[in-house]
């Protein structure tokens, strides 16, 4: 059994953990939830195993699991690191060089080495830089060699909520990635659209896959559907704005050749019963799909009977919205699994609901 960290960023208190637990389950990795710290989650994967390659500065992985594990990083949008524990203790000094003196080190001598600490909202008075130093010191003192540029090994000291997780870095999230598909960096842009790292987030969430077909039924300019793509995801989006329809085939064109998109509407929807595995989806609250609807009530009570309709049993729908929906959601035979609560600016706050249509 193996304990694995991640460390989260801090967008939101709430979402981070439900991305990683979402991917998880997409992933079909069986796994439980051990500690939760802020901005750190940590879990348990049974018969997970790690060992150092000694011809790649990377950590190699032996076991389906593990290899699983690595996927995650390319698909995760609120995480930073991801990594494999091998000690926690309280967050004073001498507490920490304790645990990290009693780690069973399974790397071989001629390995070399990088350690960098992070504290979480400066939750400890000890620098980070010293806390790097001593572990360090450690390490040294064990036969290992350090490699600041280019090491075979990196280790990270978290600091959090009273507590330090030590551990080898598995992998790192790519954030960069989403920082260039920014919506003013897209073949097509309109504004007041999801950024790339939440629209991925929720499509995790959704627990969408390799092979899933999600669906977007207000799909705007795709944004949603080009994160789902990246994935994997078969894709299906569908939009009453003949312009955006288009700006959504330009930009999906260019990220994700392979899609669907229909010219219709999201209260009647062409698509088979069951046919669709998950739904992320922003309905344009106040713009056009509003007018035609003639109301937000009307609007809402077509659409999520639709998406019901077309949902598979055990399938799972996220649904953004400036307002409540749950009572829509109930009505349309949904569960409601969590709402998430995220504060955009002075006036606008954005409700993330996650439904699922029970087997």
């Amino acid at each position: 059994m193996s304990l694995i960290a991640f460390e989260l960023s801090g967008e939101h208190p709430d979402i981070p953990v439900a991305e990683v637990i979402g991917a998880l389950e997409s992933e079909n990795i069986e796994f439980s939830v051990r500690y939760r710290f802020d901005q750190v989650l940590i879990v348990d994967i049974p018969n997970l195993n790690s060992n150092v390659n000694a011809n790649a500065s990377v950590i190699a992985n032996i076991d389906t699991n593990m290899d699983q594990v690595s996927k995650l990083s390319k698909r995760l949008a609120l995480t930073w690191h991801i990594i494999n524990v091998l000690g926690i203790s309280d967050s004073t000094l001498p507490d920490i060089l304790n645990m990290v003196e009693n780690v069973d080190f399974d790397e071989p001598a001629s390995l070399t080495y990088k350690v960098r600490a992070k504290k979480i909202k400066r939750k400890s008075p000890i620098s980070s830089e010293d806390i790097e130093r001593k572990i360090g010191g450690v390490l040294y003192n064990k036969g290992y060699r350090a490699d600041l540029i280019n090491p075979d090994v990196r280790y990270r000291a978290v600091l959090t909520d009273g507590k330090c997780i030590f551990g080898r870095v598995l992998a790192s999230v790519d954030r960069g990635s989403f920082e260039d598909r920014k919506p003013q960096n897209k073949p097509f842009f309109y504004p007041g659209v999801l950024m790339p790292r939440l629209a991925r987030s929720l499509v995790n969430i959704a627990r969408s896959g390799p092979g899933s077909i999600i669906l977007d039924p207000y799909c705007g300019t795709g944004g949603i559907l080009v994160e789902a793509g990246l994935m994997g995801a078969v894709t299906v989006g569908c939009d009453v704005q003949r312009k955006i329809l288009l700006g959504a085939r330009m930009n999906l064109d260019f990220y994700v050749p392979d899609h669907s998109l229909m010219f219709q509407d999201a209260g009647n929807m062409a698509l088979k019963d069951s046919c669709i595995d998950c739904v992320v989806t922003d309905p344009p609250y106040g713009r056009s799909a509003l007018i035609q609807a003639r109301s937000l009530d009307i609007l809402m009570k077509r659409s999520l009977c639709e998406i019901f309709r077309v949902l598979r049993p055990g399938g799972r729908a996220v649904v953004v919205s400036e307002c409540p929906v749950e009572e829509w959601a109930v009505s349309a035979s949904f569960s409601v699994v969590d709402v998430y609560i995220q504060r955009v600016h002075r006036s606008l706050t954005r409700r993330i609901t996650v439904l699922d249509k029970h087997q």
